[in-house]
């Protein structure tokens, strides 16, 4: 009768965890490339967004060249001035369907109109989404056909309080025509993106570790009978840990990224849920997990209130109140002076890291462009848009001002492609970058 308790015990709890391993070994996320710290040049992009226009006062320098000085949304920037330009005139000419906002945040990085959809924003005429790649994935691409800028995964999408909901307003970076790609907003489920097979190899072989304990306890008091199913069960736990002991365990440059528990996705946490995605977005450079990514902060019509700012009121309404109310525009420069030092920090972390197998640091190898929606809020225009280029700059003379006219933003995506080796001869729609890319 004791034999049959022990047997039951047993079969209900290390037999039966050991029965469902078949499953666990075939999980994707034990089946990791090893990092390859390739020394040498690497060139990385980064894409940072913030919404809702940019004020007109207190952003855009006031004379050209490498003597400009940085008004308040800037100033942050002013110990990486040497590594930042600062660029007027870039515009968003894709017309068609859609609102303005629509068209500014999903045709901002393909340079391509939006289907038709039943998608209604503002007076305009409802849409979809947008019907190319973004400059991102197309370099990405480019990228990973390549065996000495291939990565495990290619590029990663991050997100500071972007919705859930997906629509035209809320995805700027596009696979492909009708393909939206939305960013991961949760830095936790990043990190099990980024390192979870690390921890799913350590789990299953702690519960291996355990399941052999209980056998090998369980031995000496099961009956003789049940002795072959005990010898099966431990059979096929050492061809587990044989198994997982093969696999190579990647030996990555950097510890992955400690992140603070239990920071909930509010607006309140939004200086803490940046600083969580910007450290690992750098870890995960260093890891050369990827050469890409891109960083969203909120949405195109985003309402987050920055309250550590002491602004109570939602961003889309303050952006638009008229330029002579001045409290409102105060506000905005405040908003958007945060987010400058977001870029900063973001700066500040790849400047400080060490490019793994030279004495560079990550930020000689990476360009980072900040940008909007919009180039003023109120006024919903697609010109002008706020551009500022921070990083190695791969050859473009970086450390000023500059004003061009009336380029589209397709021939400046243009001018970064071919800056990160991809040579093509057109991006988006093909008459918006005729005149080839922009000169920097």
């Amino acid at each position: 009768m004791k034999s049959n308790i022990y047997r039951r015990d047993f079969l209900r709890g290390a037999g039966s965890f050991a029965l469902a391993f078949p499953g666990l070994s075939s999980w994707h996320g034990l089946n990791w490339a090893i990092p390859d710290f390739r020394p040498g040049e690497k060139k990385r992009l980064v894409v940072m967004f913030s919404p809702n226009g940019m004020v007109r006062d207190g952003f855009w320098p006031k004379t050209e060249g490498p003597d400009f000085e940085m008004d308040q949304v800037l100033k942050p920037l002013e110990s990486l001035r040497e590594k930042t330009l600062v660029i007027h005139g870039i515009c968003n000419k894709v017309r068609g369907d859609g609102d303005n906002h629509m068209r500014g945040m999903s045709c901002l990085l393909t340079g391509n109109e939006l289907f038709p959809g039943n998608i209604q924003g503002g007076s305009h005429k409802p849409a979809g989404w947008a019907k190319g790649i973004s400059i991102d994935q197309e370099i990405k691409n480019f990228l990973q056909t390549n065996e000495a800028t291939s990565t495990r995964f290619g590029t990663l999408e991050f997100g500071v309080r972007v919705p859930n909901k997906a629509d035209p307003w809320t995805r700027m970076v596009y696979a492909g025509p009708n393909q939206p790609i939305a960013p991961i907003t949760d830095p936790y489920r990043m990190y099990e993106k980024m390192y979870g097979s690390v921890k799913d190899r350590e789990n299953l072989m702690s519960v291996l570790n355990l399941v052999r304990e209980d056998i090998e306890s369980a031995g000496a008091r099961v009956d003789v009978r049940d002795q072959h199913l005990l010898e099966a069960h431990g059979k096929y736990i050492g061809q587990m840990e044989q198994e997982l002991g093969n696999k190579e365990k990647p030996t990555y440059f950097a510890a992955p990224t400690e992140l603070p528990k239990n920071v909930r996705d509010a607006d309140e946490n939004m200086p803490a849920l940046s600083k969580m995605q910007i450290d690992l977005l750098v870890n995960g450079f260093e890891n050369d997990l990827n050469r890409i990514s891109t960083l969203q902060f909120t949405q195109s019509v985003g309402q987050s209130k920055m309250k550590w700012l002491e602004i109570n009121e939602g961003h889309h309404t303050l952006s638009h109140d008229p330029d002579k109310k001045q409290e409102s525009q105060d506000k905005l420069r405040r908003i958007n002076t945060w987010y400058c030092e977001q870029l900063v920090y973001l700066c500040k972390k790849l400047e400080q890291t060490k490019e793994p197998g030279t004495n560079q640091s990550m930020l000689d190898n990476t360009l980072v462009v900040w940008t909007n929606e919009l180039g003023h809020g109120n006024s919903h225009t697609l010109d002008n848009l706020p551009m500022v280029l921070v990083g190695g700059g791969f050859g473009f003379e970086m450390g000023r001002f500059t004003k061009v006219k009336n380029v589209t933003t397709s021939r400046l995506w243009l001018a970064i492609a071919h800056a990160m080796g991809h040579q093509i001869d057109s991006f988006g729609l093909a008459d918006l970058c005729s005149e080839g890319p922009v000169k920097l």
